[in-house]
């Protein structure tokens, strides 16, 4: 069989291989993304004044998407099973919707928010708002896939999202949400990024158990970046995972210690941005539209994808 001729508009080698550098005025194919890693502490107050900082920071740098960690306005409390988390949830819309739609109007930012949602007596939700630029409130995606494992005992909290996986048509772009363990499933991102979303965001929290780092943990943490990775590239489109840093031990014991790493992966799966493991910060990267559209033509999944072969895929397995 011949060998498949190269184009020279390749994604690459063509001139838009990369994203664009960071520059005072944005081209419309651009959206610039601030990614807020920061460490949270038992404090309620405290956490919503750090993300406030964060955000303004973002928005200062030029982002006119700012996307938090999962959870933060708290320590990561499902390391164990105890009733009085409780009492951290709250409805959605709610108080803290409230004060990020007046940050958000007031910058002109989207603002991406993980939130413990309680739906009614009895119902809870990992769940995260969308807020656009002007201050309205566009609307929640709650958390599809419920890990259970140790210290990260999430069943015992939340009920598994009942809205499906969502697309946001906003003034910055196309934006899909997931959230942290829904970022091991190729379905989620798929059907985000099939309703139209150029990026998808993943608020995280994940890290290692202490006694764990030293033999798993450099797999762990390549793994968790290769599953995202893989899902930009799949769907030609931008993939940004947002973790949370800090040890943490809510409960005592060894707690758990958060990696940190936020990063960015491009449409072809490349790694374009990442902050370090420790570190608190605001990640601002620029995602070049044009190459997604660029990647997509050259790499064309979607289109050679067997939309008519693909039953069985709703099963739990096909004995």
């Amino acid at each position: 069989m011949p060998k498949k001729a190269k184009s020279s508009k390749s994604p690459q080698t063509a001139k838009k291989s990369s994203p664009k550098p960071a520059s005072k005025t944005l081209p419309a194919d651009v959206i610039r993304v601030g990614l807020v890693q920061m460490r949270c502490v038992s404090s309620r107050e405290e956490n919503l004044k750090s993300a406030e900082r964060w955000i303004r920071e973002a928005a200062a740098k030029g982002s006119k998407v700012v996307c938090l960690p999962e959870l933060f306005l708290s320590e990561y409390f499902c390391q164990s099973e105890d009733h009085d988390y409780f009492k951290l949830a709250e409805a959605i819309p709610g108080p803290t919707t409230a004060v990020l739609e007046k940050l958000a109007k007031e910058l002109g930012v989207v603002l991406i928010a993980s939130l413990f949602e309680r739906r009614a007596p009895g119902l809870y939700h990992n769940t995260t708002a969308v807020i656009e630029a002007d201050g309205r409130y566009l609307g929640k995606y709650r958390k599809m896939h419920i890990p259970d494992d140790p210290l990260f005992y999430e069943k015992f909290y939340f009920t598994p999202g009942d809205l499906g996986f969502r697309n946001w048509k906003t003034s910055a772009g196309d934006l899909g949400v997931l959230i942290c363990w829904d970022q091991w499933y190729p379905e989620a991102a798929r059907l985000t990024a099939l309703r139209g979303s150029e990026v998808l965001f993943y608020p995280t929290a994940i890290g290692w158990h202490p006694s764990e780092k030293a033999q798993y943990g450099e797999n762990q943490k390549a793994a968790w970046q290769l599953a995202q990775r893989a899902h930009a590239l799949a769907n030609g489109c931008f993939v940004c995972g947002v973790n949370r840093i800090g040890h943490e031990s809510p409960a005592g014991g060894a707690g758990l210690e958060f990696w940190g790493g936020t990063f960015v992966a491009a449409p072809n799966g490349m790694i374009i941005a990442e902050a370090p493991a420790d570190k608190e910060m605001v990640l601002v990267v620029d995602l070049d539209r044009d190459f997604m559209d660029t990647q997509r033509t050259h790499w064309p999944f979607l289109r050679d994808r067997r939309v008519d072969a693909y039953e069985g895929i709703d099963k739990r397995f096909i004995d």
